[in-house]
């Protein structure tokens, strides 16, 4: 079930006859404005079947602290000032932590098979992290308390474990860093969320922020194409399996979880594959 939008004829509020809207009930599919609508992990509902003994996200809960993203941040940033404090630098990559930890094809070939993952919480200095992080905390906000921790989970290990893989795809012998493969794979959940809502991601602004991001991934030096791209394809994979499979059949929906689990597994196996001598 999804919301659908009517572009073809006009239609009102089954409430409120006087009010066009394009948005359905992701129930019965009546035509719903936005005083009638309640977000539900399956999209809006109307307030007949939003009182339905199911799982219903109300406007209160979607305002919830999204903690896990502020756990993220915090792993993030710890693991920035460990770098410094271990003579990384502030400005500049360095240190024993930053050259331990980061994506590097030689690394994970003999074995360090940790970089995958912690390459995705290190950073080449402050202004690469502020970015970062402020990505994750936009996204974070708008997609944790709408779909809850372990959706939003998954689809954060899933995309930094393919932008690990892309970037060593495509550039085994650099040493890459940083959450952007994970945050692009976010990007990509979250513009599928929306459309499976009935919502339009470029009138959001997030479709402009994801292709404004590629443009600067291919013209801008030094940024990993590869953990970019690896991220978003990731990311727009285990977001379809949760928005438009789990969430329109129930009976899919702990299968869709454990695919979703899967293609993790799948990209970390990629990742120290391409990694070999």
């Amino acid at each position: 079930m999804e919301v659908s939008a009517n572009v073809a004829t006009r239609q009102t509020c089954y409430r409120h006859p006087d009010r066009e809207t394009g948005v359905s009930c992701s129930s019965c599919g009546r035509p719903i404005c936005p005083e009638c609508m309640t977000p539900t992990p399956v999209g809006m509902r109307c307030p007949e079947c939003s009182k339905q003994r199911t799982e219903v996200r109300s406007m209160a809960s979607l305002h919830a602290d999204p903690t896990l993203t502020y756990g993220i941040i915090a792993v993030n940033v710890i693991a920035f000032l460990a770098v410094l404090a271990g003579g990384g630098g502030g400005l500049r990559p360095g240190g024993p932590l930053f050259l331990d930890g980061a994506v590097y094809g030689p690394g994970v070939a003999d074995g360090e098979l940790w970089r995958i993952v912690t390459g995705g919480f290190l950073h080449g200095g402050l202004l690469h992290l502020g970015f970062n992080m402020y990505f994750l905390l936009y996204l974070g906000r708008l997609m944790e308390p709408a779909i809850g921790r372990l959706r939003f989970g998954l689809i954060y290990a899933v995309s930094l474990l393919g932008g690990s893989f892309g970037a060593l795809l495509l550039s085994p012998d650099a040493r890459t860093v940083g959450a952007s493969g994970a945050v692009f794979g976010l990007m990509a959940a979250a513009i599928l969320a929306m459309r499976s809502r009935g919502i339009d991601p470029m009138q959001s602004g997030l479709g402009l922020t994801l292709l404004l991001n590629l443009g600067i991934t291919f013209l801008i030096p030094g940024i990993s194409i590869g953990g970019h791209l690896g991220g978003l394809a990731a990311g727009f994979a285990a977001g379809y399996l949760i928005f438009e499979v789990a969430d329109r059949h129930r009976a899919a929906r702990a299968p869709a979880l454990a695919a979703v689990g899967a293609l993790g597994v799948v990209a970390a196996v990629g990742a120290v594959l391409v990694s070999g001598p």
